[in-house]
């Protein structure tokens, strides 16, 4: 990974219901035996084959069944989707279309049912912060594939992962619940997870309550070479409850309150290391830490979402508030412990650096919009968004010798603030004009306008005193286009063009650094068709995509001051698709496959890109082919089995040319899963992800010394075979 000294802080921390078994790409499953899947991608409730957006569905009690339980055990069955991840659930940064990571802002948006979660700023390192929701409570995931400026607003030029949760219902009670043990290869000890949820209705038709609590904790498999008491080091546990409460206080109007809260701690990081020449360090399974490097996340999640329905019109009020709190320690000892000798003319030797960074997140949201109702030959909706952000950002950096006793002299090496706050204001709309049975234009814009403020204040050995404020402001348009062409009420033939941006806002202040950066834009080009052939047996969802990517945001030295700046431009173009063939009730063949083209147009000297360089972390390649079947068995009982492959290309870390750049291996994985259900409450299940025990990688990054010397090469690796046992019951 490439690092200026003095200020790299500025750019990166210092271093920088259930469907068929088979959905996971929701696209393939819009009609299958007439079971027809409805999105919310408009912001109403439609059937995926009416939106002219490429999109992918993953079920979540699919996920469950599979064994699979975050972005990584899901992203490879989404066409033109990959996460990049060090082995901790929300510890990762992802990808779409090609579109992926260049500073710490967010390229992909994360939502919860109606609102963002995460920060649309340069400066809580939303990037590297994912959403990962544990499954037990998740309706389903839609992902978005394009940029979604026009509905969604900021930080969403990549796409889009929207998180749909389970809704109370007013008439039925219910109780299930579950437990889990399984196994990873490499690991001394088993993971376990339990889970429960119930629905009550209080009072029948009018209030309804469900709330849910899961717990997992995975074992560790990797161990350190610097430190033996680091064996087994990437354990993490996950928490996470729910409570959403439904009162339907008349025929026309409802009043819906949900609250999410989840944590994950993991005890250390889940990378590899390995020498220049690849070889891995220690077992093979093992990083070169000196000190363990812990990761802590928390999200506090409260809702209030207010329908009414005024005859023709629909009015939505949603209301959130939230919070996240992030406290990871990372190693740095391999670039600043390094340079004790250098600060102190070789009276220090090299030592230890472990490096705190807290990031602290509270957003207000409100959307208010109005949206037709029925299915007149005009729909249309209209709304307006607000949200505001106060984050912190706190790092520190101090010096240890290697016995781990505090060097005095050179304390602190480094104590950085950075809070910030981020305000919007947007209006937008969105309408569609049916032209008889067959032909339809949808199209929509929307304006947004955000100030920033945040204030930079430093002192340490390796970065200036500083204590300076800084503020920006801009005004934003996007839009979307998109004529379709119908065939029946199966099939559809559509175009798109939309535009996204992701903010830019103030810049570090120092002498020679621009003092704001500015927002880049994506503008994509589509052509795609979706279709339920054959009464559903055969379903296609194919796209043809360009993406035109203008005024990149970078990290780049400005006269060797590490900083924030606007480089060059990119394109990515490519094809995406999935079909699934429903040969007979309860079979499904399902395959995906996403070929993208992600490369700069013109030379960025300040990244080391040349024209034509692939961009980082984006596969050229990736696909997936899985087949499930359920079964009937005597009177009341199931038998369902499915089999998966999945694969990625290789992948860079940096653009092409960049010499520190690195080749993360291809990976092709095969996972399956069986289960048996009694009397359709009692569920038995067994599921085995990885079963070959591939040793592909998700990442490769080379790291620097504090001179920009190669050091050593990092590996985030696909999680080793893990085979698990599950029960579950349902009343």
């Amino acid at each position: 990974m490439k690092k200026h000294l003095l200020l790299a802080w500025t750019a990166m921390p210092l271093i920088g219901v259930a469907m068929p078994a088979f959905a996971q790409d929701a696209p393939t499953e819009s009609r299958v035996h007439g079971q027809e899947i409805v999105v919310t991608a408009q912001k109403r409730e439609e059937s995926m084959l009416d939106v002219p957006v490429s999109i992918s569905v993953v079920d979540g009690e699919a996920m469950q069944a599979q064994g699979a339980t975050s972005l990584t055990d899901y992203s490879s069955y989404v066409p033109g989707m990959q996460v990049t991840s060090s082995g901790t659930p929300g510890l990762a940064s992802i990808s779409l279309r090609g579109i992926s990571a260049t500073t710490s802002a967010a390229a992909v948006g994360f939502y919860i049912d109606d609102a963002p979660v995460g920060s649309s700023s340069l400066y809580a390192r939303a990037t590297e912060m994912s959403l990962d929701l544990l499954p037990y409570d998740i309706e389903r995931i839609e992902v978005l594939r394009g940029p979604q400026g026009t509905l969604y607003g900021a930080s969403a030029i990549g796409g889009l992962v929207k998180y749909v949760t389970v809704q109370p219902s007013l008439s039925e009670f219910g109780v299930r619940g579950g437990g889990e043990i399984f196994t990873i290869d490499g690991a001394a000890d088993p993971g376990w997870a339990g889970q429960v949820m119930a629905n009550a209705p209080l009072v029948e038709g009018r209030l309804g309550i469900t709330g849910s609590f899961a717990w997992r904790k995975s074992p560790g498999y990797v161990d350190s070479v610097n430190n033996a008491a680091l064996d087994d080091q990437n354990d993490y546990e996950q928490r996470g409850g729910r409570v959403s409460l439904l009162f339907q206080a008349t025929d026309n109007f409802s009043i819906s309150l949900n609250g999410i809260w989840q944590a994950t701690n993991a005890e250390s990081n889940g990378s590899y290391a390995a020498d220049l020449s690849g070889d891995p360090l220690g077992n093979g399974t093992s990083f070169n830490n000196y000190v363990a490097e812990p990761f802590n996340a928390s999200l506090d999640y409260y809702a209030a979402t207010l329908d009414y329905d005024l005859g023709g019109v629909a009015l939505t009020s949603v209301t959130t508030y939230s919070e996240r709190h992030i406290q990871q320690v990372r190693d740095t000892s391999h670039i600043y412990g390094a340079l004790f000798p250098l600060l102190t003319g070789g009276a220090i030797p090299a030592g230890v650096t472990p490096y705190d960074n807290t990031v602290a997140l509270e957003k207000w949201t409100q959307e208010v919009r109005l949206a037709s109702t029925g299915e007149g030959a005009f729909e249309w909706l209209i709304g307006g968004f607000y949200t505001h952000e106060d984050s912190t950002q706190d790092q520190t950096i101090r010096p240890y010798d290697m016995a781990g006793n505090l060097i005095p002299a050179l304390d602190p090496l480094a104590i950085v603030e950075l809070p910030a706050t981020y305000e919007e204001y947007a209006v937008f709309g969105n309408a569609t004009l049916h032209l008889g049975d067959m032909f339809a234009i949808t199209g929509g814009v929307r304006w947004a306008k955000n100030e920033q403020s945040f204030r930079q204040a430093s002192y340490g050995s390796l970065v200036p005193v500083a204590d300076d404020p800084g503020e920006s402001s801009e005004d934003v348009v996007t839009f979307s286009v998109s004529p379709q062409v119908f065939f029946g009420d199966d099939a559809m033939l559509y175009a798109r063009v939309a535009t996204g941006y992701r903010p830019g806002g103030p810049n570090v202040i120092v002498p020679g650094v621009p003092p704001t950066v500015d927002s880049d834009t994506v503008t994509n080009y589509e052509v795609g068709f979706k279709g339920a052939l054959a009464d559903g047996l055969i379903t296609i969802d194919a796209a043809l995509f360009y993406m035109d990517w203008q005024d990149i945001q970078v990290a780049m030295a400005f006269g060797g001051i590490g900083g924030i700046g606007n480089g060059g431009s990119a394109e990515s173009k490519g094809a995406e698709g999935s079909v699934v063939i429903a040969p007979v009730a309860g079979l499904t063949i399902g395959f995906t496959a996403a070929y993208t083209d992600a490369t700069l147009t013109e030379d960025v000297p300040s990244i080391s890109g040349l024209d034509g360089d692939r961009l980082p972390e984006v596969p050229e390649f990736s696909g997936s082919a899985r087949l499930d079947y359920s079964m009937p068995v005597g009177i009341g009982d199931t038998l369902d089995f499915g089999i998966g492959v999945r694969h990625a290309s290789s992948r860079f870390s940096l653009v092409e040319s960049d010499p520190l750049r690195a080749r993360a291996k291809p990976y092709t994985t095969v996972d399956a899963n069986i289960g048996y259900t009694f009397d359709g409450h009692w569920t038995l299940r067994a599921y085995v992800r990885n079963a070959l025990n591939d040793e592909g990688e998700l990442g490769r990054t080379l790291f620097t010394d504090g001179l920009n010397i190669p050091s050593y090469l990092a590996i985030s690796p696909v999680q080793p075979r893990t085979f698990g046992l599950a029960a579950d019951v349902a009343f």
